[in-house]
C-alpha cells in the first residue's frame, strides 16, 4: 500500500498502518458546551445534545465559577456564600431542566472554578466542537454577542458553534416557525 498522509478527523489525526486506521488520540468525539443559566446556554446545551447525536459524540456540560477578587475588586479571600455543592447541583438541576431525565443522563456535567473564557478553552480542547451562548448573563444587554462567546471563537481550538436563546430547533434539525 503506498504512503499516504495524515487524515485530519474532527481535531484528531489518523494515519494509516497497513489495514489498521490509529488514531493519536482517545477514539471519544465529545461536545463540550458552556452552561451558565442564560436562556442562550439552554438552548446551546439543546443544540450540542442533537449535533452529539449526529455524530455519534458525547456532550460535556461546563458551568465555570470564580470569585470577584480575581478581578481586583475589594472582596474577601474567600466568598463566604458559595457552597461549591449547591452549586454542582444547580448545573445538575439546568441540565435536568433542559432536556428531562433521560437527556440529562447522557450529558456529562463539571463545574470547573476559573475564568469562563479559559475553563471553556481549556475543555474544548481536542473536542469535536464547542458550543456556547449567544449572549449569557452578563449586564450589557444591548450587545449582540457575549464577551465569552467572542473570545471563544477567536481562541478556541476546534469549531465554535454560537446558538442564540431566541431560535428554537425542532427535533428534525429545522428551525421552529
Amino acid at each position: 500500500m503506498a504512503n499516504r498522509p495524515p487524515v485530519a478527523h474532527c481535531g484528531r489525526i489518523l494515519e494509516e498502518k497497513g489495514l489498521h486506521i490509529v488514531e493519536s488520540q482517545d477514539t471519544a468525539l465529545h461536545v463540550v458546551v458552556g452552561v451558565d443559566g442564560s436562556p442562550s446556554s439552554h438552548a446551546a446545551l439543546r443544540w450540542a445534545v442533537q449535533y452529539a447525536e449526529l455524530v455519534g459524540g458525547d456532550v460535556v456540560a461546563v458551568a465555570a465559577w470564580e470569585l470577584p477578587w480575581a478581578y481586583g475588586w475589594s472582596a474577601p479571600a474567600v466568598d463566604p456564600t458559595f457552597d461549591r455543592t449547591i452549586a454542582e447541583q444547580a448545573l445538575v438541576n439546568q441540565v435536568h431542566q433542559v432536556l428531562g431525565e433521560s437527556g440529562a443522563a447522557k450529558v456529562r456535567k463539571r463545574l470547573v472554578k476559573g475564568n469562563p473564557v479559559e475553563v471553556l478553552l481549556s475543555e474544548a480542547e481536542g473536542a469535536t466542537a464547542l458550543v456556547v451562548g449567544s449572549r449569557g448573563m452578563g449586564g450589557f444587554r444591548r450587545t449582540l454577542l457575549g464577551s465569552v462567546s467572542q473570545q471563544c471563537a477567536l481562541h478556541a481550538t476546534c469549531p465554535v458553534v454560537i446558538v442564540r436563546g431566541t431560535v428554537e430547533v425542532t427535533d428534525s434539525g429545522a428551525p421552529a416557525e
